[in-house]
């Protein structure tokens, strides 16, 4: 397991990747962990995009942005073909 921390507080913990299969492939089953990590990705390039601003990181934000708007996408487009539409 890998964790992240920020001073005294756990930011977020995700398994290791030791024997997982690549979040791209499709086998049954893995369209819910790809929403996870599509989900995952956009709250942590969030949090590290708002660091990277408060910081004077302006251009780094910027492409955290990115990455999480990116991520929202994918994570919209999983859910619609979950439903059907």
């Amino acid at each position: 397991m890998c964790i992240f921390a920020i001073g005294n507080q756990r930011a977020a913990s995700v398994p290791d990747r030791n024997g997982a299969r690549m979040a791209d492939q499709t086998a049954a089953g893995e369209i819910g962990d790809r929403a996870m990590v599509a989900n995952y990705v956009a709250t942590m390039s969030a949090d590290l995009a708002t660091m990277a601003r408060r910081t004077g990181l302006d251009t780094l934000g910027y492409l955290l942005e990115m990455v999480r708007l990116e991520a929202e996408s994918v994570n919209g487009r999983i859910e619609r073909k979950n439903s059907g539409r």
